[in-house]
């Protein structure tokens, strides 16, 4: 009997001409899963709705001879999700990978919040994942194949923050359990759904926590490697996740997170 044909290919570059999509994906964690994507052999697709960033961004991957499909999609926008994943099937026929990525915060005292901040949240890291989900997967089901990973955070699994950030912790915890019930709604169809949950990283996103030298301190302290992560840390786990490496993973959430939760 043979059985090499299901195995994991560990050869290097093991996502050759797989398309994978990335929303969020012109600056920080979601750029560096981009760049470790192409090291794999993907054909990425980048969503964002940074104009510039999607600009250096699709500079880069030109002067590097990757042939990228760059959208400037505003993922909390439903139809432009559906119009922009139909240019995608329209283009390759097929989508592979998806990374939901895509994040924002609103570090404040919970009874300073505003129900639009609150929304706003709500909006990109909790409804845009559904929308993109359900995208891709019109596409991955019928081909009976596909990964999602999710990017959540630890924080969606410890209420244990440095600062108020309340907005940011329920949505990271909703899509904890987004990924699970994907997971196992999908499993039977090929298609698997898990997520990495980061520490702190060194992004834009965390500049003003990188200026403060005591908080930076805090985040040291209660971090047992003692260091924050850098954007490629959660791409690699990312990828794996990603890769038939990971073929029996679904539904679980992977921690970049140096430790913190295991305390």
């Amino acid at each position: 009997m043979n059985t090499t044909s299901s195995q994991p290919d560990r050869a290097g570059r093991e996502l050759q001409g797989r398309v994978a999509i990335v929303t969020g994906g012109a600056r920080g964690i979601g750029w560096a899963t981009v760049q470790a994507l192409v090291q794999a052999g993907a054909v990425p697709v980048l969503l964002d709705h940074d104009a510039p960033a999607l600009v250096r961004a699709g500079a880069a991957l030109a002067a590097q001879g990757v042939d990228a499909m760059v959208e400037d999609v505003d993922i909390t926008d439903e139809a432009a999700v559906d119009a922009a994943f139909g240019r995608i099937a329209a283009r390759f026929g097929r989508a592979d990978i998806l990374v939901n990525n895509a994040g924002i915060g609103r570090r404040r005292p919970t009874v300073e919040l505003s129900a639009a901040d609150w929304q706003a949240v709500v909006d990109v890291n909790l409804t845009a994942v559904f929308f993109c989900s359900r995208a891709v997967a019109r596409l991955m089901l019928p081909a009976r194949r596909g990964a999602i990973v999710n990017v959540a955070s630890m924080m969606g699994l410890s209420g244990g923050g440095l600062y108020p950030n309340l907005s940011y912790h329920a949505t990271k915890g909703a899509v904890v359990n987004l990924t699970r019930a994907l997971a196992v709604e999908w499993a039977g169809s090929g298609v698997r759904v898990n997520a990495v949950a980061p520490t702190w990283v060194r992004t834009d996103m965390t500049q003003a926590l990188l200026d403060d030298p005591a908080l930076m301190k805090r985040i040291e302290d209660v971090t047992p490697l003692r260091c924050l992560a850098e954007p490629a840390d959660v791409a690699d786990a990312i990828v794996f996740l990603a890769s038939d490496r990971a073929r029996m993973i679904t539904g679980h959430t992977l921690p970049v997170d140096g430790g913190f939760l295991a305390q």
